[in-house]
């Protein structure tokens, strides 16, 4: 929105899409609005929370020129996010310079699917026709920097509960470097303290205690589940504030800023500096509204302060695409209705020519929409298969390990039993045929060893022999080859005279063929 557009408008009206609440301001007062219409003279400003959009930082090479950064930064973010292909996804981004190196630039960016942001603001347009400006939640912080609600710097950390979010973000010199959706929105919170106190709990009960409930004073039952409900989600904030801290270098955050959508009877931020050992406040600022007494959330009063912000002075980060259009006399048709003014034919031509583009616009984008939520089933079922498929196969790859183990080792066994039965009644048979050959040429054996190598499969006996001269073993030698040809393979290494008691030994090595 430019200065011009901006200064014309007497009212400002922000929305939450999430709850259907509106809040109007004139000047400094505040009101809620339960049936808010279309005014031309109105400024309309909302938000869409860490649900509805996906935020990362992305780095690019200082190599790349600013006219090709849009390009660049759209094919990184499909690539490193794995974003649908399919999906046109909007986006918006700024530069970061926050844990910035020589090499590259930091872009923070936030992504969109349209479908998403359709179904988001279907309720609240049906109401007021246009929205002029719709931001990333946490962004709005920057509004308190810029309008010196928080003046002091340093590292802030702030933390916001709505019903059906929250959101953690953190800021660095008043600039944002780190934000992240929380699972504990109150509905969220709701679930976890059920699962804490063991039984279910109305949710409106559940808000009430929050409410009315001081936990310094109540004796309630809840106190107790509460209180570590409480622990749970500090705990998660720790743990984030560690990894940033690591991440981006920084050595101490100063302060914990921490608001919710609904009025707390309890003092979340004293909590919060006990768990955390962090100076904490409430995010409930002095906004400079005048009717202090009604209570409005921090998303809305942020909202509305953000509004009155220059550009320079805030992340220009615009999801809306339900702006109005311009005024009559700087419209393309206006212009050239001036200047056909004196022709009734080509005044009607105009806009029916404009209409019939207008309704096969609309009828293109309603038939493109139809096929996107097809397609968009088709695959959300298609990976559900997969998934399924793939457990699947992963079972049965565990059970056919089992059954190779089982199948082995029963091989193994039979293998064994094998050897037992065949192998061995075979080497008795040869033991037996060599001592009938040695009895013949009246050669004696000491010793029989028998060898396997299972490498190679070569089975070796070692007959250790003694006999009265040597001629007996070389011609045991000779008729051994001669009988067992091509069965067994005989060598002799020597034959050596023992002087004590006048006897040649040798050992013969049989190979079994």
């Amino acid at each position: 929105m430019d200065s011009e557009k901006e200064s014309s408008f007497s009212s400002v009206l922000s929305v939450n899409p999430y709850t259907n609440e509106y809040v109007s301001s004139i000047s400094s007062f505040l009101k809620k609005s339960e049936k808010p219409e279309f005014a031309k003279d109105q400024l309309v400003t909302s938000y869409i929370n860490s649900k509805t959009y996906i935020n990362n930082q992305i780095s690019l090479s200082k190599n790349i020129p600013d006219e090709d950064i849009d390009d660049a930064l759209n094919i990184k973010i499909y690539d490193e996010l794995g974003l649908d292909q399919a999906v046109e996804y909007q986006f918006k981004y700024f530069e970061t310079f926050a844990n910035s190196d020589g090499e590259n630039r930091h872009f923070q960016v936030f992504i969109v699917d349209p479908l998403d942001l359709q179904s988001t603001f279907t309720e609240s347009i049906a109401q007021i026709k246009y929205i002029d400006s719709i931001t990333p939640s946490p962004l709005l912080i920057k509004s308190l920097y810029s309008k010196e609600i928080l003046q002091e710097s340093g590292i802030h950390c702030f933390v916001y509960l709505e019903k059906s979010d929250a959101f953690i973000a953190i800021y660095n010199e008043k600039e944002l470097v780190y934000t992240k959706s929380l699972k504990y929105s109150f509905e969220e919170m709701h679930e976890r303290f059920c699962e804490l106190y063991g039984e279910k709990v109305d949710y409106e009960d559940f808000l009430r205690f929050l409410s009315t409930e001081n936990l310094k004073y109540t004796e309630s039952d809840f106190k107790s589940y509460i209180l570590k409900l409480y622990r749970e989600i500090f705990s998660t904030i720790n743990d984030i504030l560690t990894y940033v801290k690591k991440a981006y270098e920084i050595d101490k955050v100063q302060n914990v800023f921490i608001g919710s959508q609904i009025e707390m009877a309890s003092k979340l931020y004293e909590i919060a500096e006990v768990e955390l050992g962090i100076e904490s406040n409430d995010f409930n600022f002095d906004y400079g509204f005048s009717n202090d007494d009604l209570f409005v959330d921090q998303i809305h009063a942020l909202l509305q302060i953000t509004s009155t912000l220059p550009e320079e002075e805030k992340y220009n980060c615009n999801f809306s695409s339900y702006h109005r259009p311009p005024k009559f006399l700087k419209r393309e048709s206006g212009k050239f209705s001036l200047v056909l003014a004196g022709s009734i034919v080509l005044a009607f031509i105009y806009p029916a020519t404009y209409w019939t583009l207008t309704y096969m616009q609309e009828l293109q984008y309603q038939i493109l929409n139809d096929q996107y939520k097809k397609i968009h089933a088709e695959k959300v079922t298609r990976e559900a298969n997969i998934k399924t498929k793939e457990a699947e196969k992963k079972r049965a790859n565990t059970l056919l390990k089992v059954e190779k183990e089982n199948y082995q080792s029963k091989k193994d066994t039979l293998t064994k039993i094998h050897n037992v039965k065949v192998n061995y009644p075979m080497k008795a048979k040869l033991i037996t045929a060599l001592a009938e050959d040695l009895n013949k040429f009246s050669v004696k054996v000491q010793k029989i060893t028998y060898s396997e190598e299972l490498k190679t499969n070569r089975k070796e006996f070692t007959l250790y022999l003694q006999a009265s001269n040597d001629k007996k073993i070389t011609n045991l030698l000779e008729y051994l080859t001669k009988k067992y040809d091509k069965k067994f393979e005989f060598s002799l290494q020597d034959i050596s005279l023992e002087d004590t008691k006048d006897t040649y030994i040798s050992e013969i090595k049989v190979n079994l063929l």
